[in-house]
């Protein structure tokens, strides 16, 4: 029997519908589940869902309903819910977990209030790590719809640190950024603030894999993981790579970019507000994608014609590169 999602006292169990059980969604799920609630998931998969369709979802579960969409951001985020906002009654609540662009929220908030159907945005961090470690959860949305929905993130975040005296450090791990359309622009910020974290390790990496001095690099990247003031979970993470791949000789040089740090320089734009190393990190992610760049192409070309300067034929270049 479907339990009431806003009848969270003490010892009840909370009830959510989760649509996309990826690696995202499907760890959420389980995060949850370990917590209590009772969650009715969804699939295009057969083998990851429990009910059928987007319909046999919303039946499964009562009044007022809250279902969390976790699906790739755009189009399928746009249709999952414009479907939902058709099944759906007035009092129940859409959340978007994904990566969505903030308009698009403002977009599908107008959509479901005129059906009386609240919705909230919620930027998700975490990854795969997050069913053990918890999620940093981003939220925009009004008071009483994020009320209905608190148990469920309560449950998601990281569990509160203690500052030195062992109380609680309140707010780590989550927030209630805004109205709707606060919590994927947080998000946004973050993964802008990512590319040129990521950046910056990586260009460190290559310098000191690049002279004959250093002669174990995962080693110094590893000791810089305590007591130093560039110590974080994203140095952990390219110390375990490290340790995975100490020369990463099985690692292409291309990286792709989500959307998110093309809206933040996009914004910064906008605000006029200079952000030149998030700009050029996403720039570098262009530029890993680039066998051989048009504008280095063109920079060697004016050197020659100016100077002089040698530069390299085609076929010279492709007989250097290894088979």
């Amino acid at each position: 029997m479907a339990v009431n999602a806003v009848e969270v006292e003490e010892g009840r169990v909370v009830q959510l519908g989760l649509i996309g059980l990826g690696k995202m969604g499907g760890n959420m799920a389980e995060r949850l589940r370990r917590a209590g609630h009772e969650i009715v998931g969804y699939d295009r998969a057969p083998g990851k869902r429990d009910v059928e369709s987007l319909p046999a979802l919303v039946e499964a579960l009562a009044e007022p309903r809250v279902v969390w969409v976790m699906v790739p951001s755009g189009e399928p985020t746009k249709a999952t819910v414009k479907e939902l906002a058709g099944l759906l009654a007035p009092g129940d609540v859409i959340i978007d977990g994904g990566n969505s662009k903030y308009t698009d929220d403002q977009v599908h908030d107008v959509m479901c209030r005129e059906k009386g159907i609240g919705y909230i945005d919620c930027g998700v961090s975490g990854g795969v790590w997050g069913l053990e470690n918890g999620y940093a959860l981003m939220v925009g949305g009004t008071k009483e719809d994020v009320a209905k929905a608190q148990p469920i993130f309560d449950a998601l975040k990281p569990p509160a640190p203690v500052d030195e005296s062992g109380q609680e450090i309140p707010g780590a791990g989550y927030v209630h950024a805004g109205p709707v359309g606060a919590g994927h622009f947080s998000k946004m910020v973050h993964n802008g603030i990512e590319y040129a974290l990521m950046q910056a390790y990586g260009e460190g990496y290559e310098l000191l894999a690049a002279v004959d001095l250093i002669e174990d690099v995962p080693g110094v990247i590893a000791s810089w993981t305590q007591g130093t003031v560039i110590r974080s979970w994203l140095l952990d993470l390219l110390v375990r790579a490290l340790q995975e791949d100490p020369a990463l000789e099985r690692i292409s040089g291309y990286a792709e970019d989500s959307g998110e740090g093309r809206w933040t320089v996009e914004q910064a734009i906008e605000n006029a507000v200079p952000m030149p190393t998030i700009a050029a990190s996403l720039f570098a992610r262009f530029s890993s994608r680039q066998e051989d760049s048009p504008t280095m192409k063109a920079v060697a070309a004016l050197r020659n014609q100016f100077g002089g300067h040698a530069v390299r034929a085609v076929q010279a270049q492709e007989a250097e590169r290894p088979a």
